[in-house]
């Protein structure tokens, strides 16, 4: 981890940051400025996208002088960003002991729970004094700059074999003649071949710091800290938010004009094209709408607060799903209170936009079209807001991921469906 010292002036570390994510043509210079703790620190704070930009236009050498200044698992996490032989050319002048850590990280898929761990930790029989495991412990700080977990294996017939974990603030307190075995904790574990998802799960089933990451042997092969599992977390949660605008994940606050146009052109022409097609279904009512001006001047309430519903309904699908509350099997309960709860909202809000019509418009006919039509509207959007979420998850997709588009296009498409279809029939 990267050390105290890189943050004695946050103003103008602040300030930096600021100005490599706003200002493309001197971010290089200014990053090359700093010293490679600084440069470390930015890259965690950077989006991958910025990270890449700034670090491939470095040489080999400056790049490894900011690995070397992060953890193994953060150093390997920013590796990957690199082709297959930029990699290795990189791991080749990293000092031996991030190499072997890199390496080994490497080795395993991302997606796993070994992807998630770290292997700052050490290993110490359940019979080595308290002395031996501050002597190890030492040796470890001295060498790396950081405070390892101490992993506790058990002797005799189940050698090699996990006993626990012992905690670190017990070498102040133990005496020295005393085993490690007295004061061994309990520590889950998980295979590393594990869905990181199942991490996740297990860090918020059982809350705890860390969990120990074990290999087909029973081996401890790394530890996954909480630390990590909040940083996946945020992750997911950005990347959830970005998808349910339809923005690139890669794409920063302070990115530039043209990176954002590249990141979001694609999303506006899906967009475009289910305008279109909420357009073809006003069209087929121009001679409606032309006969009854006032018309147009609700639809735009129809649109708003189908989409409006519809966000609410998917919001809640969506958290259901990541918390595994719900799935496609067992919407059924969920899609009826959806459709119960369009249904009222539905009359709340058609009734009040009834009296503002009969208020303003002294038009009974119309207030009664718009009262329907707001609750077909939301009924659909309860509907859309529930079941899209939940087919994109059975189909292997982020329930967020562009939800929003085919939920506007439902409300819409429907929803004007609904209020100019209704005004066709009964409006003189």
């Amino acid at each position: 981890m990267i050390g105290f010292e890189t943050m004695k002036a946050p103003n103008k570390f602040q300030l930096i940051t600021r100005q490599i994510r706003t200002k493309p043509r001197s971010r290089l210079s200014v990053f090359k400025n700093l010293p490679s703790g600084q440069q470390a620190q930015l890259c965690l704070i950077l989006s991958k996208h910025l990270t890449y930009d700034l670090l491939s236009r470095l040489n080999d050498l400056e790049i490894a002088a900011i690995l070397e200044n992060l953890d193994p698992d953060e150093a390997t996490d920013i590796i990957q960003l690199f082709p297959r032989k930029k990699q290795t050319d990189l791991l080749e002048i990293l000092s031996s002991r991030m190499k072997n850590a890199v390496e080994k990280l490497l080795g395993f898929d991302p997606r796993t729970a070994a992807g998630l761990m770290s292997v700052d930790y050490i290993q110490v029989n359940e019979d080595d004094t308290i002395a031996e495991v501050a002597k190890q412990f030492k040796i470890h700080e001295k060498r790396t700059g950081r405070l390892p977990t101490i992993i506790v294996l058990k002797s005799g017939a189940a050698a090699g074999r996990l006993a626990g974990y012992f905690p670190g603030h017990e070498l102040g307190f133990a005496h020295l003649k005393d085993k490690a075995k007295k004061y061994t904790r309990k520590i889950p574990t998980i295979h590393h071949a594990s869905a990181y998802e199942e991490a996740i799960d297990l860090f918020r089933a059982y809350p705890h710091a860390k969990v120990a990451v074990l290999g087909n042997s029973g081996n401890v092969l790394g530890i996954i800290y909480s630390d990590d599992i909040a940083r996946v977390l945020r992750e997911q949660t950005a990347a959830s938010l970005y998808n349910f605008a339809g923005v690139s994940n890669e794409e920063s606050v302070f990115a530039a004009a043209g990176e954002k146009i590249k990141f979001r052109y694609k999303w506006l022409i899906v967009n475009l094209g289910t305008a279109f097609l909420a357009s073809f279904v006003v069209s087929l009512f121009d001679q409606t709408i032309a006969k009854y001006v006032l018309l147009a001047v609700y639809m735009p309430i129809i649109a708003g607060m189908g989409g409006n519903a519809g966000t609410q309904a998917m919001a809640v699908m969506v958290r259901g799903i990541t918390l595994k509350q719900i799935d496609l099997k067992s919407s059924l309960a969920a899609l009826k209170n959806e459709l119960i709860s369009g249904f009222a909202n539905g009359a709340i809000n058609g009734a009040l936009v009834a009296l503002v019509i009969l208020f303003a418009n002294r038009d009974p006919l119309l207030a009664f079209v718009l009262f329907s039509a707001m609750i077909i509207n939301l009924m659909v959007a309860g509907a859309a807001g529930t079941m899209v979420p939940l087919l994109m998850a059975k189909m292997g997709k982020d329930p967020a991921s562009s939800a929003t588009i085919f939920i506007t296009t439902a409300t819409d498409v429907l929803g004007f469906f609904a209020f100019l279809g209704l005004a066709a029939l009964l409006l003189p």
